[in-house]
């Protein structure tokens, strides 16, 4: 709402009233304006258009640009401070930036662009810049970036791993998109991917596998990679119990690395064989037993205690060389769970043995001369062990207590949530891309929005779809009246303050 006046045939801007987008706005700002014009003066016609006068028709203003400028800010200044800009290439800006507002084919990102007032590069551009990804190792210098961005916020000293599959609906298998272990139980062909995080889920490293490579396979290229990267001679690092085998972590050791992996409840009766025989299978909610593990993780040939000793042994890697240091802790409350679990497949197996069920052989079902039959030894074995939860590692009790080590191995989850944010927020699938160099790109860009994402959110405290969602909606708005071009913004709400203080920006 403006108040003009007609100067030698043109229409003057007299005062920016102000912007109405209700009509109950309009009202209030049509009666404010009338209280403004001089006493005596004409009363201008605020509601009508398309009236004529001296031949000149009156019509609305024309908005010939909007931008959701604030947004765009958030997360230009975030790839920025993530020194994300060294790489200098604006294409490949545009399209990490695109993938975090509205994940999309590379070819569709232009379109999101335009949506929110980007000049985006010309599609032809977004494609080379895949290219120039994989030529001039954009991975290496975003690495690089996330590990000064971790030291300087935090620290590395301490890095969880954890690997997933990402599926492509391909009818033919290639030398990378292979058939193997689904996650998603697919029987498409698929890549591994490797995620490397620090302890608040900030990406680090990122690697591609083949689809049938086996789990235990991928985490040590991965960390070495990061450790020669960075010359980094000291850390701990932390997986679940997929990447537990002797290899790998004798790998590790050899190294010199630190290690925290999940043991196998199957473990437990020759871990904790002491503890059995001279305490039976009765835990405390939260006891922690301190021991040892055979290295050898297929079996039980290797001697590491003596269960005629009441004393749990203290691990020392020069005294026992063929074993590993286990802290095993009991929870009621997992305890509780592992016990439904347990009912629900005995139950499935009695109705098996009793043939009211045909299905696959399930879970403490055996058969005897033909004939099948509950295996009631292995179901009291798993019933000893409800509640236990075991962890094996390289480090000594003088160094890292068992509840620290308890404690850095749950913050697995960070790792997880940062693939849930992958596959989701980000949408890693459906990758439409087909060579291995594409594909490795389309990864590139997906890490490198990864990082910003958990940044943000680390910031201030929000999800990132949280975060796109309140300040996607305001925009600056240009508007033509009377061949004058007009600046409107909308209000920046509470929440989005909020997010910006966080992010200490200042609305330009």
């Amino acid at each position: 709402m403006q108040i003009a006046e007609r100067r030698d045939g043109r229409d003057v801007v007299v005062e920016h009233v102000g912007t109405a987008r209700t009509e109950a706005e309009l009202a209030v700002l049509m009666a404010k304006a009338r209280q403004r014009l001089h006493e005596g003066q004409e009363t201008l016609d605020l509601e009508g258009i398309g009236l004529e006068d001296e031949g000149v028709a009156h019509r609305p203003g024309l908005i010939t640009s909007k931008r959701s400028g604030l947004l765009w800010q958030a997360l230009s200044d975030a790839y920025a401070r993530l020194g994300f800009d060294a790489i200098g290439d604006e294409a490949f800006a545009q399209l990490v930036l695109a993938r975090i507002i509205e994940p999309t084919s590379k070819a569709d990102s232009v379109r999101v662009l335009n949506e929110i007032g980007v000049a985006s590069a010309s599609l032809r551009t977004m494609f080379r810049a895949l290219q120039r990804t994989q030529e001039h190792d954009y991975r290496g210098q975003i690495a690089t970036a996330c590990f000064s961005h971790a030291t300087t916020h935090g620290d590395v000293s301490l890095v969880l791993y954890d690997v997933t599959t990402l599926y492509f609906e391909a009818e033919k298998e290639d030398e990378l998109r292979k058939v193997g272990y689904s996650k998603e139980r697919r029987v498409d062909p698929q890549i591994v991917v490797g995620l490397l995080v620090d302890r608040h889920g900030f990406p680090l490293e990122i690697g591609c596998f083949e689809g049938n490579k086996a789990e235990t396979l991928t985490i040590i290229p991965i960390v070495k990679q990061f450790a020669e990267r960075h010359g980094i001679a000291d850390m701990v690092v932390v997986a679940d119990a997929g990447m537990l085998s002797s290899s790998n972590l004798s790998d590790l050791d050899e190294a010199g690395l630190r290690f925290i992996v999940g043991s196998r409840v199957t473990k437990a009766p020759k871990d904790l064989e002491s503890h059995f025989r001279w305490h039976g299978n009765a835990f405390t909610d939260g006891q922690i037993i301190d021991t040892i593990t055979p290295r050898d993780q297929r079996g039980t040939a290797v001697k590491v205690s003596d269960p005629k000793v009441k004393a749990e042994p203290v691990w020392d890697p020069a005294v026992h060389a063929k074993s590993w240091r286990a802290v095993w802790a009991y929870s009621r409350k997992r305890g509780v769970r592992d016990n439904a679990t347990l009912t629900l497949q005995e139950n499935k197996a009695r109705a098996v043995v009793a043939g009211e069920k045909a299905a696959r052989t399930p879970r403490f079902v055996k058969n005897r001369n033909g004939a099948t039959e509950l295996d009631e030894a292995s179901l009291a074995r798993a019933r000893d062990l409800v509640g236990l939860k075991g962890y094996v590692t390289n480090i000594e009790g003088e160094l890292m207590s068992a509840t620290e080590v308890i404690g850095s191995y749950h913050d697995l989850w960070h790792v997880e949530q940062s693939f849930r944010m992958s596959k989701t927020d980000l949408a890693a699938r459906p990758m439409f891309h087909h060579t291995r160099e594409a594909i490795e790109a389309h990864l590139t860009i997906v890490f490198a929005a990864l990082a910003i994402a958990r940044h943000l959110q680390n910031v201030t405290g929000l999800s990132i779809r949280k975060i796109v969602a309140t300040l996607r909606p305001i925009q600056q708005i240009t508007v033509r009246i009377a061949g004058h071009e007009h600046l409107a913004e909308d209000p920046i709400t509470p929440d989005a303050k909020a997010i910006l203080d966080a992010l200490n920006i200042n609305p330009q």
